[in-house]
């Protein structure tokens, strides 16, 4: 029976420690490590400042044989394998896993197919590197004795940091404080965080659309959703009104009202975090628009902007 999670994975919880594995690896002390974890959490990210430009970085989506390939051109560089999900489940990438992955500093690789198409490109069939791999999944799979055997070569590190870790390492590279506070206030709510909650929120809340909405819907649902909404709505001066818009929307009752709202109201206030980070910058399309028209027709002015 296939395992969601690999027998011999560490878990680990902290930032701190997910900065320990990786520059270890990215250090050459580590032949091997395979880093599991959800979506949002800063895999990639901590891995690339790690490891710097002097890497094979390769897209989970590749092919077995275009892998191959990338280990040729890159041979003896450090090689990521990022968001390999299925790349396990193919025969011909395990194989080809296995011996990449091998615990010896010096590592043959071997493609006995495609003969043509390696020839054409100059690619030897064989070769040897010292290459040592960094696989990025968001979810891992022993399915066979094969598998298991990669797994085997190296360090499985599970990584699974709680909605106030990552908050906490949001705030060192976010920038509205708005939204940054509005989440952490809900952190209580989420069973799983994403970072990328965050730009997602302050984009819709640069288009001028509801963005409080838009987290909530992410963290709760049904009745639970609406008592949110109505306690986030300014429009309501006291909770008998919320109570009544609550039925009046098809909620529930009163109790019922006053049991999610109980339910949802944090016993523990969030962590007071001070963002010092810059917003992007980003365009104004009308702007962008002006431009062009000047560029194609001269001076233009409307709607307040003069070019």
């Amino acid at each position: 029976m296939a395992n969601s999670k690999p027998k011999n994975a560490l878990i680990i919880t902290t930032y701190g420690e997910l900065d320990q594995y990786v520059r270890g690896w990215a250090t050459g002390y580590m032949n091997l490590l395979i880093l599991i974890g959800r979506p949002g959490t800063q895999k990639s990210t901590t891995v690339r400042q790690a490891v710097g430009a002097q890497v094979c970085w390769i897209d989970g989506h590749a092919t077995a044989f275009a892998i191959y390939c990338e280990l040729w051109e890159s041979r003896n560089q450090p090689v990521v394998l990022d968001d390999v999900d299925s790349l396990y489940a193919d025969r011909q990438g395990v194989r080809l896993l296995k011996a990449v992955c091998q615990t010896e500093r010096t590592k043959t690789v071997a493609w006995l197919s495609n003969a043509a198409r390696l020839d054409k490109q100059g690619i030897p069939r064989r070769f040897t590197t010292t290459s040592r791999v960094a696989i990025l999944a968001n979810a891992w799979q022993t399915l066979n004795a094969n598998v298991q055997a990669v797994e085997d070569r190296g360090h499985v590190v599970l990584f699974e940091p709680s909605p106030l870790e990552v908050h906490r390492r949001t705030g060192q590279w976010f920038w509205d404080q708005e939204v940054f506070d509005f989440i952490g206030a809900r952190l209580h709510l989420f069973p799983e965080l994403s970072m990328r909650l965050y730009s997602q929120a302050w984009e819709l809340k640069n288009a001028g659309i509801d963005w409080r909405s838009f987290i909530i819907g992410r963290c709760l649902s049904g009745p639970a959703r609406l008592v949110a909404e109505l306690k986030d709505d300014p429009s309501f001066t006291s909770e008998e009104e919320r109570v009544q818009a609550f039925i009046a929307r098809g909620g529930g009752c009163r109790a019922t009202y006053f049991n999610h709202a109980k339910r949802i109201q944090s016993a523990v206030a969030p962590p007071p975090i001070r963002l010092a980070n810059r917003p992007p910058v980003v365009s104004d399309p009308r702007i962008e628009l002006l431009k062009l028209l000047r560029r194609r027709q001269g001076r233009w002015s409307g709607n307040g902007l003069d070019f």
